[in-house]
């Protein structure tokens, strides 16, 4: 059997590695196959920053990966919206299969993206937008297509759960766990889209819209990150039994579906709290499966490589007949407010040091249905009131923090996290 030629788009660290293994697995992938597999080409925008690159991979020229014949599927590794979308567009019209890492222009533009690989009979495929190694993606489109999926949790972004995780081990301030991860690698220069929750936001964007069957767009997922979080809260927590977490979670409830991405208070007996530095874990609940959990490494170059080299494969293997050329959001959902949702919740409120503001701070959350569970008091400077409320309404809860954060009393703005329940 000939050589199966594909393409390149970046030849990064994902796309080096891409390559690299390529060619180290040679001999298992032929046997899988049926043929070798080959890197024909690499789009780059400066040859001159890959120098270890083979002569002859790199251009800069798009055309020659577009017009090319014998190339069948193009792995992007190139990140960016733009010219990412127009290229991969292109090599879609052009009836190439594409294979894509890139969260943010599945998330923002996958229905323009998918319609053209329908149009044109090609294949379409993203594990690696989501979690790397973690074959999450797959197991959502092909594994639990009627196993009604109603709720996805997840640590989807290593960078700040390694921030999180240092903030608990040492003490540091949040500050300091975001400059140990920038030294270490696990976070950018310009770490935005990571502590903002920005990246965790596109990639529930994706899940949720694979589990549920619906186009959940990035500027439905309403998200807050941990940029804004205080140390005390996380101390707080563990004290409290709880691990403090960055989560992204979809929920659908009856016609309705709902995504968001936000810090969270979870119990230490949950699976997702002992997910340590930069992995991460996703749980799904359903009606078949009840409760499946994937976990592993969700970043780093030979991680999302293999990712990417998966959906190459599996491409190859399923050529011109993929079921995943369609797409697979055939219904319209209604949106349910992240403010009717449900569960337990952690409020810390800086006050005065005064007779009776406990007392009115329970009394701002029972006259709006929150009952408190437990209630701790630190002094530092004034006073740290903490409290676990039940389960309870989140626009009810954050209704009371506002109406408590308004009093003379108040020192500043209370914080509101919700707890993550098992089982919900």
């Amino acid at each position: 059997m000939s050589a199966t030629r594909i393409g390149l788009l970046g030849y990064g660290n994902v796309g080096a590695a891409v390559h690299r293994l390529l060619d180290g697995g040679a001999a298992a992938i032929e046997r899988v196959t049926g043929g070798p597999v080959q890197v024909a080409a690499a789009l780059v925008r400066d040859p001159g920053r890959h120098p270890a690159a083979p002569g002859g991979l790199l251009t800069t020229d798009f055309a020659r990966l577009r017009d090319d014949a014998s190339i069948s599927v193009v792995a992007e590794v190139m990140g960016g919206i733009e010219p990412t979308r127009a290229h991969v567009l292109a090599l879609l019209r052009s009836g190439k299969s594409v294979v894509s890492a890139n969260k943010q222009l599945l998330a923002r533009h996958g229905e323009e993206l998918f319609d053209a690989a329908e149009e044109h009979g090609v294949q379409l495929r993203f594990e690696a937008s989501v979690c790397a190694a973690i074959p999450v993606v797959k197991v959502l489109r092909e594994s639990m297509i009627v196993s009604g999926v109603h709720r996805i949790d997840g640590i989807v972004n290593g960078t700040t759960n390694f921030i999180l995780s240092r903030m608990v081990q040492t003490g540091a301030a949040y500050a300091d766990a975001l400059a140990e991860a920038q030294a270490l690698g696990y976070a950018e220069a310009d770490p935005t889209e990571d502590v903002t929750g920005a990246d965790a936001a596109a990639k529930i964007a994706i899940l949720a819209s694979i589990a549920f069957h619906t186009r959940v767009r990035l500027e439905e997922v309403e998200h807050a990150g941990i940029d804004r979080l205080d140390l005390s809260d996380v101390e707080h927590a563990a004290e409290l039994g709880y691990a403090t977490k960055l989560i992204a979670s979809a929920i659908q409830s009856g016609s309705a579906v709902v995504a968001r991405v936000h810090p969270c208070l979870v119990a230490r007996d949950h699976p997702l709290a002992a997910v340590e530095g930069a992995f991460n874990a996703v749980m799904l609940r359903g009606e078949s499966i009840r409760e499946v959990i994937l976990e592993g490494p969700g970043a780093g170059g030979e991680e999302t490589a293999t990712a990417v080299i998966g959906d190459l494969l599996a491409v190859i293997g399923t050529r011109g007949t993929g079921f995943l050329q369609h797409d697979g959001y055939f219904r319209g959902l209604d949106r349910l407010p992240v403010r009717e949702l449900e569960s337990p919740f952690y409020l810390r409120f800086d006050v005065e040091d005064e007779p009776g503001v406990l007392a009115q701070v329970a009394q701002a959350l029972a006259e709006r249905g929150a009952s408190v569970a437990q209630v701790v008091q630190r002094s530092a400077g004034g006073v740290h009131i903490v409290i676990l409320t039940h389960r309870a309404r989140e626009g009810a809860v954050r209704d009371a923090a506002a109406a408590v954060g308004a009093l003379g009393f108040s020192r500043s703005e209370p914080v509101v996290l919700p707890v993550l329940e098992r089982g919900a």
